[in-house]
């Protein structure tokens, strides 16, 4: 969407899409703007996920670990994120250096509804939790 920023994208939206059950100003969007970072895996796992349904590529490039991290991203506009499920967790505490998620995420694409599955592992660089890779899952 040209010309539309992210906050007039999710004006309407009152619960952050991460599903905290939080408002989005206070769980996600602080670490969108840069205002917090992310103290878990977990949390930039959240983050990212919401980044994805509000449209934040710029977030999603800047939470991505540097050895990984491609050169732009464009993200498919007919995909709408509707749903993170955190099915498991290994280390990614705010003591690790180190942590992996495995979610499940609901989207919708030309009407149909999809999962992706997948095993994301984190890293801390700089003292600030980034997305490595992930393992995807059928």
């Amino acid at each position: 969407m040209p010309g539309v920023g992210i906050l007039d994208r999710v004006s309407s939206v009152h619960l952050c899409p991460c599903g905290t059950g939080r408002d989005y100003p206070d769980c996600c969007e602080p670490l969108h703007t840069g205002a917090r970072r992310a103290p878990t895996a977990i949390a930039l796992m959240r983050s990212r996920f919401s980044a994805f349904a509000v449209g934040d590529v710029a977030y999603l490039l800047t939470s991505w670990h540097p050895d990984t991290r491609p050169a732009d991203l464009t993200l498919d506009e007919t995909i709408t994120w509707r749903r993170l499920q955190i099915v498991d967790t290994d280390a990614g505490g705010e003591d690790d250096a180190t942590g992996v998620v495995e979610f499940r995420a609901q989207y919708v694409q030309d009407g149909s509804r999809h999962i992706l599955h997948e095993r994301s592992r984190f890293e801390r660089v700089n003292g600030q939790w980034r997305y490595l890779d992930g393992e995807l899952y059928e």
